[in-house]
């Protein structure tokens, strides 16, 4: 039975309300969900002024570990749009495949998702990290835009208007990584979790710490393996995260010798990156890795 015919009651109960009708701004009151940070840029940027855009992941949240809360569940319930990506957030797929009662973009469903196998990785699941190739994300800004046209017609031409100059912001941003990182005196980066794969595109070679979870422990002989390569390839960063703990990163760049920094992965936006957008994030990642890198 459908989680939706509770909610009512318990939203009045909690005393919390999900999307209003009555929001700033708003002309049409159309309400989409965003299931984490990367898809919330996206739709904010495709909407405009036209829609009332949720994060279902709250700022500072680690994604993958989120559990919807009832008010959550709600905005699934009775968003117009739910923009997520299946088979990455399995509380957000139950309750799209529950209660959703309007449309959805499944950004597994609009990009081709990369095998983690082809990024170097030994799983045979797909890569969900796509929007590190910003090529990737405007397909599913186009997607947003064709879905949005279709629930607010009287908006269409904005809503592609809008969805054109984030490609075009895209498209800038993918040219300056390809241009950022075509002459480097190394191509190795030692990150804290696989979640960088799609970087490779720009000639990198991602090596991780913890492997697929940003919470799992790396075992002796692993660190070791990583020691070793550090000093044979001559890295100079050990890259942590912002949204986990630094310290088995810090641990190694220590044992090491060399930096330890971070590298955002761009799941969520913490209290340090608040003043930030995906565009920005990205940029400051790319000169972190020309600075650890030696780009030219």
């Amino acid at each position: 039975m459908k989680l939706l015919a509770a909610l009512p009651a318990l939203l009045l109960l909690s005393g919390c309300a999900a999307f209003t009708d009555d929001s700033v701004g708003l002309d049409n009151g159309v309400q989409v969900a965003t299931a984490f940070y990367p898809l919330q840029y996206v739709a904010e940027r495709v909407a405009g002024g036209h829609a009332d855009v949720e994060n279902l992941t709250a700022p500072g949240g680690e994604p993958h570990d989120l559990e919807l809360t009832v008010r959550e569940t709600a905005e699934v319930a009775q968003a117009d749009l739910v923009v997520y990506e299946r088979g990455f957030q399995p509380s957000v797929d139950d309750a799209v495949a529950e209660n959703a009662e309007g449309d959805v973009v499944d950004a597994a469903e609009v990009v081709d998702l990369v095998p983690f196998r082809e990024h170097g990785v030994d799983s045979a699941e797909d890569d969900p990290h796509f929007w590190q190739d910003p090529l990737l994300l405007a397909e599913v800004g186009d997607a947003v835009a064709d879905r949005l046209s279709e629930i607010d017609p009287d908006h269409a031409d904005d809503y592609a208007a809008n969805a054109a100059d984030l490609r075009a912001d895209l498209e800038r941003l993918d040219e300056e990584y390809a241009s950022g990182l075509a002459h480097c005196a190394r191509t190795t980066v030692v990150v804290s979790h696989d979640a960088f794969g799609y970087l490779q595109r720009y000639g990198l070679r991602m090596t991780a710490i913890l492997g697929l979870a940003p919470d799992a422990e790396p075992t002796p002989a692993g660190l070791g393996r990583l020691e070793d390569l550090v000093r044979s390839e001559g890295i100079t960063t050990v890259f942590s995260e912002s949204l986990v703990s630094p310290a088995v990163a810090d641990s190694l760049a220590r044992d090491t010798g060399v930096a330890s920094k971070v590298l955002d992965p761009i799941e969520g936006l913490s209290d340090e990156t608040a003043g930030e957008d995906y565009l920005s994030l990205m940029r400051a990642n790319l000169r972190a890795l020309r600075e650890a890198n030696g780009c030219a």
